[in-house]
C-alpha cells in the first residue's frame, strides 16, 4: 500500500463566514473547489467558478435519516444545472463544484470524474445515491484517463477536508493500528481503527436478534446496513459484506451486538487488551 504523504489544502473565506461560500484548493493541483449551503446559492451564482466546466455534488441529511442523500452531476457551464436543481431537487441543503482554474476540463473529462465519483459513492455506500441513471466513463485516449485519475485522487483528498467523507471506499491503516475483536452471541467481528472512525472488516458477523432495550438510533442503523446489503442475513446471524467504516468504536460493536455498548472496552485485541487500555498504554510514551 502506498504511504500518503503530507498536501497543504486552503480554503478561502470570501465573504468571511466560516460555513458561507469556501474555496479549496490544494497545493500543485490546478483543480478548485467552490462548496456553498443552498441558502447562499444567489451568491454563489454570481461566481466565476460557475461558468466552467465542471462536477459537483449536491447532498443533504434530515434529522430522521441514517444516512446523507447525494447527487453526483457534471455540466459545460454548471449555472445552468444548478439552476434546474434549485426546482427540481428538494433534499440539498449543501454543495461543491470542482472546476479547473486554467479552464483545461473538457465534456468528456468532466464525464469521466462525475462516473468516478458515482462509482466510489457506490461501492463505499455510505449515503443514498438520488442519481436515477449511472452514468458510465466515456472514451478517453490513456493520457486523459490518467490526468483524470489523478484529479480525481486530488478531490478525494480534499473533500474529506471540508466534510464531505461518503467517498470513501477504503481506510488506509494509520500508523500502529492493530485488528482488534468482539465477541458477542455466536458471533466474532474484526476491526480497526482509523482517522476517520472505526472499520468493520468484511465477513465480520453480527447478531441476528436486537435487545429491547436497544438505542433507537443503532436499531433503525441496523435496519439501514441491512436494506443497503452491508449486512446479509446468514440464518442465525447477520454478516458484513464489505469493509465499512463507523463513525465510532461504538457504533460499530452496538450495530455487531445488536445492543448498546462501549466499544473502547468490546473491543480488544489477541492478548486481552480492551482498546481503552490499548489508548492509555500510549500515553507518556516517547
Amino acid at each position: 500500500m502506498t504511504e500518503a504523504k503530507g498536501f497543504s489544502v486552503r480554503i478561502f473565506l470570501p465573504n468571511g463566514e466560516p460555513e458561507g461560500l469556501r474555496i479549496v484548493e490544494k497545493s500543485n493541483w490546478t483543480g478548485q473547489g467552490l462548496i456553498f449551503p443552498r441558502s447562499l446559492y444567489s451568491e454563489a451564482r454570481d461566481r466565476e467558478e460557475l461558468t466552467r466546466t465542471g462536477v459537483y455534488v449536491l447532498w443533504g441529511q434530515d434529522e430522521s435519516d441514517q444516512f446523507p442523500t447525494a447527487y453526483v452531476g457534471e455540466g459545460d457551464g454548471l449555472k445552468y444545472r444548478f439552476d434546474q436543481h434549485q426546482t427540481n431537487k428538494d433534499f440539498w441543503t449543501h454543495a461543491i463544484a470542482f472546476t479547473s482554474k486554467d479552464k483545461n476540463l473538457n465534456k468528456a473529462h468532466v464525464q469521466y470524474l462525475e462516473a468516478r465519483l458515482v462509482e466510489r459513492a457506490t461501492e463505499a455506500n455510505l449515503c443514498n445515491l438520488d442519481n436515477k441513471n449511472v452514468p458510465q466513463r466515456p472514451s478517453l485516449s490513456e493520457a486523459d484517463i490518467a490526468d483524470a485519475e489523478l484529479y480525481v485522487n486530488d478531490m478525494l483528498l480534499c473533500l474529506p477536508v471540508v466534510g464531505v467523507s461518503f467517498f470513501e471506499s477504503s481506510h488506509s491503516r494509520d500508523n500502529g493500528s492493530m485488528d482488534l475483536i468482539v465477541v458477542g452471541k455466536n458471533v466474532t467481528a474484526q476491526g480497526y481503527e482509523v482517522a476517520g472512525g472505526f472499520v468493520v472488516r468484511s465477513r465480520s458477523q453480527a447478531v441476528r436478534e436486537e435487545v429491547p432495550s436497544i438505542h433507537s438510533y443503532i436499531s433503525d442503523l441496523r435496519t439501514e446496513l441491512k436494506s443497503k446489503g452491508v449486512l446479509q442475513d446468514k440464518g442465525d446471524i447477520h454478516q458484513f459484506t464489505q469493509d465499512y467504516i463507523f463513525k465510532s468504536p461504538s457504533t460499530a460493536s452496538s450495530v455487531i451486538l445488536g445492543r448498546s455498548s462501549n466499544g473502547r472496552t468490546e473491543w480488544k485485541d489477541t492478548k486481552g487488551r480492551t482498546l481503552k487500555e490499548i489508548q492509555e498504554a500510549t500515553v507518556g510514551q516517547t
